[in-house]
């Protein structure tokens, strides 16, 4: 993996990039959202992301992906500025800010096609059905203003099976032979060391994009099925990487852990912040070829990019910090292990898909969005959701989540 410039070195891309204040924490607990670029120094060279092999397919890809749950309509310098620091794999899905996400892309490559070609361009789908997914297809590929694109995922899969089928596989393979994608392959939110190892059997799924963190990825489970995916050719997109709560707005660092405190102050001397710190922990791992990340502001962008290119690694008791801080505060994330939690419940509810949105509403400050999936759950399951006793669905979650409270809580703060 080449980072791009030879010589240069983490101090003088912080330097050239104005990232001094990037390099502080917030109390927040995220960096802070600016719609200013950082003054570059004249003359200074430019560092460009590093790309990465996306698993067998040839392809190289930028090891930092922008996410783009954005109005890009409204925000095409986010993406002039994304393009220019080398960030080409671009992320959006039919569904994001109701197809504006999509347009603001399209509309970015009408007015500068020659960006197209630079672009490794991804969009999702929530749809199954072999006809649907064409209508879907030719939507995106509308609003998006190219004749293809390089990847297209199935949206939020919790399950191979039952999800992707026969049927499935003959609807990409047509569309590769159309040129209408590239490559395909499914995002997954849920169960998702199942969801891998079952796609590793398949021997025909291109990419796959899931959760994975410093609090998810050390598992055995979970180490296995990456291995297996890297083994069978699968490129891997990592998001959720920050493993923001799920039901907790971050506390101030003054009231946080001994912990959180110790890996803050270690991390500040070296001119990191956690948010960086949590990105190169996921870039670690090799067949990692990419991380997919939610980026708001040029600030969090020049970051991110900070991080990319900087080649120094985390140490030992940096590593060791982070992965105690998961061990303590293991009760306030959720990592998607559905099956256990969901099979013994009557009715079968989405614990936790509500646990995201929870996350999305207070870690994120996307309540609106939250709401608006909360929302699409049919009307009887949630309010059989309210009554329901978790009691055995808490017994067998192995981070001793209190399912029960937060579910009634998301109920009143998504229905309010």
């Amino acid at each position: 993996m080449s980072s791009g410039k030879g010589d240069f070195s983490r101090r003088d891309f912080l330097k050239s990039a104005g990232a001094a204040g990037i390099g502080s924490i917030l109390v927040s607990g995220r960096l802070a959202a600016e719609d200013t670029a950082p003054a570059e120094k004249e003359g200074a060279p430019q560092a460009m992301v590093p790309t990465r092999p996306f698993g067998k397919s040839g392809i190289n890809v930028s090891m930092l992906a922008l996410g783009g749950i954005l109005d890009f309509l409204y925000n095409q310098l986010l993406l002039r500025q994304a393009l220019a620091k080398g960030v080409t794999y671009w992320d959006t899905a039919e569904s994001y800010m109701n197809g504006m996400s999509e347009e603001g892309m399209g509309k970015y490559f009408a007015e500068h096609p020659e960006a197209r070609e630079k672009v490794f361009l991804v969009t999702k789908t929530s749809k199954r059905d072999p006809d649907q997914l064409t209508r879907a297809l030719e939507g995106s590929l509308k609003r998006l203003n190219t004749s293809h694109v390089d990847l297209y995922f199935l949206h939020g899969l919790s399950s191979v099976n039952g999800e992707i089928d026969t049927g499935t596989r003959k609807w990409a393979e047509k569309a590769k032979s159309d040129g209408t994608i590239r490559l395909f392959g499914f995002s997954t939110h849920s169960n998702m060391e199942k969801c891998l190892m079952d796609a590793a059997g398949l021997g025909w799924i291109d990419g796959i994009m899931l959760t994975y963190n410093y609090r998810v990825m050390g598992t055995d489970r979970m180490k296995q099925a990456v291995k297996a995916c890297a083994e069978a050719g699968i490129g891997l997109t990592a998001m959720k990487t920050q493993a923001r709560s799920a039901w907790s707005a971050f506390i101030d660092l003054g009231r946080e852990s001994e912990t959180a405190t110790k890996l803050t102050e270690q991390l500040m001397k070296k001119g990191y912040t956690v948010e960086q710190a949590r990105l190169k922990a996921v870039w670690e791992n090799p067949h990692i070829a990419s991380i997919c990340s939610q980026i708001p502001s040029l600030t969090v962008l020049m970051a991110n990019v900070a991080a990319a290119v900087d080649r120094i690694e985390l140490t030992s008791k940096e590593k060791n910090l982070l992965e105690r801080h998961g061990r303590e505060t293991i009760s306030q994330y959720c990592s998607g292990c559905s099956h256990l939690c969901e099979s013994v419940l009557d009715p079968c509810v989405p614990v936790a898909e509500v646990m995201r949105y929870l996350m999305y509403a207070r870690s994120y400050g996307e309540r609106e969005r939250a709401v608006a999936l909360y929302r699409k759950i049919p009307d009887s399951l949630r309010k059989a959701m309210v009554r329901m006793d978790y009691a055995v669905a808490e017994r067998k979650c192995p981070r001793a989540i209190p399912i029960g409270r937060l579910m009634r809580e998301a109920a009143d703060e998504f229905t309010a």
